[in-house]
């Protein structure tokens, strides 16, 4: 591949770009394949430098180009002789690792790899795997993490047809039978080809994403060899990916921020990642280091989620050269404005912010690396995808498209787009015109294409008809300078149905009071809708695997401040015992309100009335 670098000033260079056809990066018609021929060109080439835990400036093993491609047709040949089928599954619950990076592109070669997040709940892991039609698992052994080990061992129990379990460590807990270890077996087989590689084309399943998961089974994402191929190319031109960039690779495999916008995207390019830590961004010592290691390592590509750059600008660079950083990259969430202004002239490169979604394989936008940058804007759209805001009814049906600059809801269509999810009942939702993909983002598209997101519709916040989005008050808050985090959600109001509330994380070593804070918002909130009622401060903001703000939490939060408050007096003579927050499949966030058997039914009818001032759904049980 080639020509990802050339100049991208905007919309037009989007277009002139086009002017290659899709069937040109769609050549060879496989990852794998396509894999091969980079390895082939770059095989002398450092790959994967994977760093000693705990020492991120510490000598790492280097991986070349060659050595990974070797290693890749060993964890295929694994696989093959394990018994697995092209339309079968390898579910691994790996960290960023070598072992990790094997698994993906060895399981891409000759089936369909579903990297789960470990973190979720052993029932939630099962029904993901029960999904994605797992025959085998690839997993950290019990020297490595006892406690994900755990729920392996409760896996196996409730998986019995699993054709083999692989664990990545000293080899405790194998079996010799079905449980094997990933590193001796492997060593075992061929080097130089995949033997019996399968014949499978563009349109074949290669890998599963999941959605969401702290509650419910999530959905499914297929990804094909196509829209992955589609990405390499229309990814690696908003980056301008070239062989002599050099980047951390520190997100968690179990979402397409690690394994395809910062791991498959740059392989493919001639690109040396630096796996700096199992923990990625959450080793505090990866943060803490970071502008050293742009300095050891003469990282060009400062990449990261926004939540790490606000931490990074408590990080001094001090007498680390950082001069190789070409370019600056985020995602995954809205950054404040301040920080990416902040971390901007911090580093002397300018944050770009993309957008992306799993179900759309990686980034769709990004702002225009050699146009002058908007914050505040995720950019424009990348080759082979058409992006654009349409008005919809309280139905979710399709009414229009909106006008340049009239905010609506965020559609795409293209080659990137998955055919659906596996659970099929979601998809009526996801497609409200055939083909496009409901994004679920409210924004607006300028005249020059830009796309400027106004808010989540599920995170609106709605009071006595007035949407009032988050940012609203975010952006002023993060303006404090005490404050490292903050969030805005809505809190269950009897009379206006949600009244505004924040969420604040102050920085390491500052203080600033609520009142202190929601004086300082209020002076720079242009709507007084948005005011916030009240400002709640924490010590470490729930935060979701690839380090975005959980905002379900703090939702929890709110309603259950304001259910306690609500029947406080019932629980001071013994009606209520406890009040616990949860998700329901049928109503969403559901408040469990747990009272003992010997409560009358006059006291339950007054828990049911006072809660049914409210939108939140809530159930009454009955304590054991």
């Amino acid at each position: 591949m080639s020509d990802l670098d050339r100049p991208l000033r905007g919309l037009k260079d989007i277009v002139e770009f086009e002017k290659t056809p899709e069937e040109e990066w769609l050549k060879p018609t496989t990852v794998y394949r396509a894999f091969q021929a980079t390895a082939a060109k770059f095989a002398p080439k450092d790959a994967l430098i994977i760093q000693p835990f705990g020492d991120p400036l510490g000598e790492g093993t280097h991986i070349t180009y060659g050595a990974l491609l070797q290693k890749t047709n060993q964890c295929a040949n694994m696989f093959l002789r394990a018994g697995l089928k092209p339309t079968e599954t390898v579910t691994h619950l790996l960290p960023p690792s070598a072992q990790g990076f094997y698994t993906l592109l060895g399981a891409e070669a000759v089936g369909i790899v579903n990297a789960v997040n470990p973190l979720l709940e052993p029932e939630h892991i099962l029904g993901i795997m029960k999904a994605a039609n797992t025959q085998i698992l690839v997993t950290p052994g019990p020297d490595m993490n006892a406690e994900i080990w755990q729920k392996v061992e409760w896996l196996i129990d409730h998986l019995p047809d699993l054709k083999a379990v692989f664990v990545v460590g000293d080899g405790s807990g194998t079996d010799g039978q079905k449980i094997h270890s990933f590193d001796e077996t492997a060593a075992q087989q061929p080097t130089e080809r995949i033997e019996g590689l399968p014949d499978r084309g563009l349109d074949d399943v290669v890998g599963y994403y999941h959605t969401g998961g702290t509650t419910g089974t999530p959905k499914l994402v297929p990804h094909t060899n196509r829209m992955q191929l589609i990405q390499f190319a229309a990814t690696g031109y908003l980056v301008g990916y070239t062989h002599t960039d050099r980047t951390i690779a520190a997100l968690p495999l179990f979402h397409i921020s690690g394994s395809i916008v910062g791991g498959l995207v740059p392989l493919m390019q001639g690109v040396t990642s630096v796996v700096a830590s199992p923990q990625g961004w959450r080793d505090p010592l990866l943060v803490a280091n970071y502008w050293k290691m742009v300095d050891k390592f003469k990282l060009t590509i400062l990449g990261t989620v926004p939540t790490v750059l606000s931490a990074l600008l408590n990080i001094p660079v001090g007498d680390a050269d950082i001069s190789s950083l070409r370019i600056g990259i985020t995602g995954g969430s809205g950054s404040p404005l301040e920080v990416l202004h902040g971390i901007s002239k911090m580093s002397g490169v300018t944050m770009l912010e993309g957008y992306g979604m799993t179900e759309a394989t990686s980034y769709t936008t990004m702002v225009a690396r050699d146009g002058e940058p908007r914050f505040g804007s995720v950019g424009v759209r990348e080759p082979y995808v058409q992006i654009k805001a349409v008005i919809m009814d309280e139905n979710g049906t399709y009414v229009r498209d909106a006008e340049t600059d009239e905010s609506g809801t965020i559609v795409m269509k293209g080659t990137c787009i998955m055919p659906g999810y596996i659970q099929n009942e979601h998809n009526a939702k996801a497609f409200p015109m055939e083909g496009w993909l409901n994004s679920g983002d409210l924004g607006r598209v300028d005249a020059d294409g830009y796309i400027w997101l106004t808010g989540r519709s599920k995170d609106l916040i709605i009071r006595s008809g007035h949407n009032i989005d988050p940012s609203l008050i975010e952006e002023p808050l993060h303006e404090h300078p005490a404050v490292e985090l903050a969030a805005a959600v809505g809190r269950p109001d009897d009379y206006a149905g949600e009244m505004p509330v924040a969420y604040v994380q102050l920085k390491p070593g500052q203080s600033a009071t609520p009142q202190e804070l929601q004086e300082f918002a209020r002076a720079r909130i242009k709507e007084r809708a948005a005011n916030p009622a009240s400002i709640t401060l924490i010590e470490e903001m729930p935060l979701t695997g690839v380090g975005k703000i959980f905002k379900p939490a703090l939702r929890e939060d709110a309603t259950l401040q304001v259910f306690t408050s609500v029947l406080a007096d019932l629980n001071s003579e013994g009606a209520v015992l406890d009040i616990e927050m949860g998700n329901d499949a049928r109503f969403g966030m559901t408040a469990y309100v747990r009272v003992p058997a010997t409560v009358s039914s006059d006291a339950r009818q007054e828990i049911k009335s006072r809660l049914g001032a409210y939108t939140v759904h809530h159930e009454i049980l009955t304590s054991p």
